[in-house]
Parts: C-alpha cells; structure tokens; sequence
C-alpha cells in the first residue's frame, strides 16, 4: 500500500483493499505502535493531573504552569519534521525505539526535579523524545494496512492521544493523590520503557516490507536519491496547505481542553485532584472517540466522492464552535456538562479527515516526512499554543474566561477547511497527472 496514488512502472497497481503484509502482523504492529502512542501521551499529559499540586507547592501562575504543558508541543512541533526525515532515511523502527526511551527516561527526570527550571528542562526533553513518533509511528501503520482504511486508521491513532491524555490525567492524578506527584510521573516513564523493550522486540523493519518489495522499501518509496526531488511536494497544493492549516487551528482548542479541564473541574465544582483528573480524563477519552469517529464517518462518506472528507472537517469545527461557546456561558451543573460533552467529541473530529487528505496528496517517498509536517501544524498552531496561551489569558481573565475565548479558534480553522475543499479536486487531478502517463490507476486509489 501507498500513501500517494503513483507508483513505481515496475510494480504492479494495488487495489485499495490489499493488505501489502499479514494481517495478522499488521495489527500486531498497529497495537504496539497504539501502546506506544498512549505511553507518549501519558508523558505529556500527566502534568495537567497535578497542575494544582505543582501551583501550591511551587506557588506558579496559570502561564507558568500552561508553559510547562506547551513547550512539549512547541519541542515536537520545531523538531519533528527533521527527526521524520531522518527516520525516512535511516530506519523508522530504529527511529520510534530511540523516540520511546528518550521521553521515557525524560518523565523519570521529571519526577526528581527540584524546582520550575529543572521541570521545564526535563519536559523539554520529553518533547525531544515525542518529535517524530507520531508523525513516524502513523507512516509505519498506515504503509501495512489498505489504502481503503486511511482515515479510520488515522483517526484512531490520532485518538491514541487522546486515550493516553485518559490515562496520564486520570491515573496520574490518582497516583499523585496517594503517593505525591513524583510518583505519577515516575510511574508513566516506567511503563514507557517497557513498551519500548516489547516493541524493539516485536518490530522489525524486514518484516514491514510489502508483499513483493525488498526490506527497506516497505511504504514503496522511490530510491533515496529521489527523496530530495519529492520534498517540495509536501507543499504543492493549496488544499494540501490547508489542511495543515485547519488541523493545526482546530487542535488548538483540543489542547487546551486536554490541559486545563482539570483545573477547571478542581476550580469550578470543587473537586479534589484526583476526581478532577478522572472528569477530566473522560472528556480526553470522548476527544479520542471523536477523532475515531470523524475517521470513519470520513471513509464512509467518501468512498466514491473524496472531497466529502472536507465536509466531515467542517461539520466538526462548526459544531465544536457552537457547543464549546455555549457551554462556557452556562452555569455550572448538567446541562454545561452536557454540552461540553458534545462539543468535546466533536473538537477534533478533523483529526482523521485532515491526516487521510495529506497521505493523498504527498508523495510516499516522504510519508513521514509528510505526517511531521501535520505534525507540525498540529503543533505550531494548535498544541503548543493552545495551553500556554489559554494560561495566559487566566491570568487576566480568569480560566473560565480563557475558555470562553478559545473555541473561536474554530472560525478560523473552518475558513482553512473551506479553502481546501475548493481547491482539492483540481489538485488531486494535478498530482495524479504524471503517474497516469506512467501507468492507469485502479479507479479504488483515486477514491481512498
């Protein structure tokens, strides 16, 4: 399977429902590749569990406390896409080991830090670690299993992020509630490094290679010499450049959910830390189902017409704006509940629509290297910034006040969205255009 619909004259054209490996080893890779995806989002989330423990002890501000929570993003975002392009080159496999063990060691140092600097040296340091795994881990997947299940796959380990904020937010505030917010952390770089012993283990880049294909050419890339001649193509197009766009805005108001629904439940309803980390943990596990959701209400739709991925993405930033702005202006109790739940499922529900439309539309010689540059995006515009500024604005106004500001972000990313979805079909064609000359395509891949 390909990320791009051209392919090489010497290979036969796949149809979009082959497996390129068994099926049997492909989810094999795919949970490992999940497993590690929730240990990376453990780490990076098991800071907003003990955010009030942090701002007593250490007597920080909100944007103290949302900088710590960004500057992974802000890490990830700057280094992914020359970490995925080295993966690219070097060996993804190898690339995702050291990825894991280096933001698993960095969340043990977290856990002795002494003061703010140290914290935020060792948070660094855990972006560092996570730069290229998404971005990686998703070519990886998406290279072993049908083109036909792009934006399910996508989607769902997009939401592994979400499924890792549940469990760093809700464990780690139960282990920091017991045994102190050392613990918690100790306790996600722990577990990282065993994933990591099992899936260096597991995971070998001979057996990712397709049916057909020598090992190392496993996603069907060209030769390493065309890689330089591929790499402007990640942004050949408007609507490739738009849906970069509109993931980053609109994963700028899932990150500050992500960070900050803790806090907001121990302000607001008056709940011990714990509690608000399991609250809160569950709003991260609807943004995960959300994205599971968007992904395959994408493929379903857009089986026979493409463009309809663009309506699944503005149909979420739309209703993301609605609902989240509604629910910040309600009183406390179920009914803010109650929509702060819808407008959490659909926050980033773009997620996998936007990821299925970038594996289209860029080469596969640099299907990483593509994914980081979502990656990128995603961090840039919506992670990173996301926490820190919806701190900043606590400060002055209050963190219910933040939050009223922050789904208006959605406006923004759904003029990205539209954007895109104009230019989409003539860019597609555009791309297309040489291999057709090369060779005919399966009428399936134009439709994936």
């Amino acid at each position: 399977m390909e990320f791009h619909t051209t392919a090489p004259s010497t290979a036969p054209t796949a149809s979009a429902s082959e497996w390129p490996v068994s099926r049997g080893y492909a989810w094999t890779v795919f949970a490992l590749g999940f497993g590690l995806l929730l240990s990376d989002y453990m780490s990076r989330q098991v800071l907003n569990a003990v955010f009030p423990m942090l701002k007593a002890e250490w007597l920080l501000s909100d944007g103290a406390l949302g900088s710590l929570s960004g500057i992974v993003a802000l890490a990830v975002g700057v280094l992914t896409f020359p970490m995925s392009l080295l993966a690219d080159r070097w060996g993804r496999v190898r690339s995702l080991l050291l990825a894991a063990t280096m933001w698993s060691l960095a969340t043990l140092g977290c856990a002795v830090s002494a003061n703010y600097g140290e914290m935020f040296v060792g948070r660094l340091f855990v972006g560092i670690g996570e730069a290229a795994y998404g971005s990686v881990g998703i070519a990886v997947v998406l290279s072993i299993f049908p083109a036909a299940l792009r934006a399910t796959l996508s989607g769902a380990f997009i939401a592994g992020g979400a499924f890792g904020s549940v469990l760093g937010v809700a464990v780690g505030g139960a282990v920091a509630q017991a045994a102190g917010w050392r613990w918690a952390f100790a306790a996600m770089g722990v577990f990282g490094l065993v994933l990591a012993a099992v899936f260096g283990t597991v995971v070998k880049e001979s057996r990712l290679a397709p049916r057909g294909r020598p090992a190392g050419d496993a996603d069907g890339a060209p030769a390493r010499g065309r890689l330089r001649t591929h790499l402007p193509r990640l942004f050949s197009s408007v609507s490739v450049i738009s849906a970069y766009v509109g993931s980053g805005l609109q994963l700028f108001i899932a990150g500050a959910l992500l960070a900050w629904l803790p806090s907001f439940f121990n302000r607001y309803y008056h709940m011990t830390p714990a509690r608000a980390g399991g609250v809160a943990g569950g709003f991260a596990m609807v943004i995960g189902i959300g994205m599971v959701l968007g992904g395959v209400v994408s493929d379903r739709i857009s089986s026979t017409a493409p463009i309809r991925k663009w309506a699944v993405a503005v149909g979420c930033s739309l209703g993301s704006l609605l609902l989240l702005t509604l629910a910040f202006q309600l009183p406390t109790g179920t009914v803010q509940l109650l929509a702060l739940v819808v407008g959490s499922l659909l926050a980033a529900g773009s997620a996998g629509p936007a990821a299925a439309m970038v594996a289209n539309l860029t080469p596969a010689a640099v299907a990483a290297t593509a994914f980081a540059t979502l990656t990128l995006a995603n961090s840039l515009l919506g992670l990173a910034p996301g926490p820190a500024v919806t701190g900043a604005l606590a400060d002055r106004l209050g963190l219910l006040g933040a939050l009223r500001v922050v789904p208006l972000v959605a406006v923004a990313a759904t003029v990205a969205f539209l954007v895109g979805r104009h230019w989409y079909e003539r860019d597609l064609l555009r791309l297309d255009a040489p291999a057709t000359k090369a060779e005919p395509k399966h009428p399936s891949e134009i439709a994936s």
